[in-house]
């Protein structure tokens, strides 16, 4: 008779807000920046709760790159808003002009 050897246990699923973080630190940094500090707040609070240990620390790769993308996607969405507002200083700046002339 063989004796098989016993399976490794199952490694401990991330928690939900380590992917939720992830998640939206794809969207903020791709697409979505408005996504992106949510990411950035949930990967910080779930590190935290990793380094406290209330969370499990198999999602601490997950929750850190959530992070990451996050404070990346929120840059992103500074540099976007400045050039929005920018854009319209420039064109009241313009409709100002034309009154004056008017």
């Amino acid at each position: 008779m063989t004796v098989s050897p016993t399976a490794p246990p199952p490694a401990a699923p991330s928690s939900s807000r380590a992917t939720t973080s992830l998640v939206l630190g794809i969207l903020g940094f791709l697409c979505c920046q408005l996504c992106a500090p949510f990411a950035w707040y949930l990967g910080a609070k779930e590190l935290k709760a990793i380094r406290a240990g209330l969370a499990p620390a198999s999602g601490e790769g997950t929750a850190k790159a959530g992070w990451i993308l996050g404070i990346i996607g929120s840059i992103l969405l500074v540099f976007a808003l400045f050039w929005i507002a920018l854009g319209g200083f420039a064109v009241i700046m313009g409709i100002l002009q034309e009154m004056q002339k008017g």
